[in-house]
């Protein structure tokens, strides 16, 4: 099964500024990638990459598609959401699916009217009248019923709460994800998001740090959390993080043996936030 995303070489700079360098990664097809960095990791500029948006350096195929020479076709099968409380106020509901029926070909009609019927929402309302709870109905109501074979979500949920916030995702994963879509989503609020993805890339200083799958992070990496009388021992195996909790240190490993590991203390899998903690330590030193 063909890519849906191939990036070989992958290259953008700033003016003195080293975007993105070098970077090569592949997404496959019915996957949900978390592309996870800190502010001025490269993020946004991958993401612009790949839609399209700005210029770059080495080789880019998105749906069978070189964003710089095909964007009007690689548009057609792909969906971008930048923050779902974008909408202009002055919009009514109406209005906002007439516009997105004419610009999206893959636009459903009929299904966003379903959608809208679960709701509340008017015909005649307007985005002012909505509270921010009916602005992410209407914009999921929009965004699920295009067919797009690719979602790229950029901090999508910014500024909403965390009951609108899990109401996004869980709508995502129940009314519109399947086996034929590919999302990429970027967020700050990495342990909202943990259990729908499928793969994570970390992603600093413009380079990938990590690339691999949700269950190929449990066979990799552990935590141990021990007391301060094995303490020694376990910095002795070389982790990438310690942190203290409780007067016991946690120790956070790549790759060691789990039989030393249990002999040290309470064996645990590291949740995605921890991981990440780890990994972007000295970031903003």
């Amino acid at each position: 099964m063909n890519a849906v995303v191939t990036a070989r070489g992958l290259g953008k700079r700033y003016k003195n500024t080293v975007a993105l360098d070098d970077v090569n990664f592949q997404i496959q097809p019915g996957r949900i990638v978390g592309l996870i960095g800190p502010n001025g990791a490269g993020k946004t500029t991958a993401l612009k990459a790949i839609l399209g948006l700005t210029a770059f350096h080495g080789q880019l195929d998105v749906l069978g598609f070189d964003p710089r020479t095909q964007r009007d076709k690689l548009m057609e099968q792909v969906c971008f959401i930048a923050d779902v409380a974008v909408l202009p106020r002055w919009i009514r509901v109406r209005e906002a699916v007439d516009f997105v029926a004419n610009v999206h070909p893959r636009f459903d009609r009929a299904k966003c009217e379903r959608f809208l019927a679960r709701t509340k929402l008017t015909p005649a309302q307007k985005v002012k009248q909505m509270s921010k709870g009916m602005i992410v109905q209407l914009h999921l109501a929009l965004v699920m019923a295009i067919d797009a074979r690719l979602l790229v979500l950029d901090e999508p949920t910014l500024g909403l709460d965390i009951l609108y916030r899990k109401q996004f995702y869980q709508s995502l994963l129940e009314d519109y994800f399947d086996e034929h879509k590919t999302i990429i989503v970027t967020t700050h609020q990495v342990e909202e998001i943990e259990h729908i993805l499928t793969d994570l890339i970390f992603i600093r200083d413009g380079r990938i740090v990590l690339d691999t799958d949700m269950d190929a992070i449990g066979e990799r990496f552990a935590e141990v959390m021990v007391g301060a009388d094995r303490a020694a021992a376990a910095r002795a195996l070389g982790p990438l993080d310690e942190r203290q909790v409780f007067g016991k240190s946690i120790f956070l490993y790549d790759g060691a043996d789990r039989a030393v590991l249990e002999g040290l203390g309470e064996l645990r899998r590291p949740s995605v936030s921890d991981l990440f903690v780890a990994t972007m330590k000295g970031t903003y030193a």
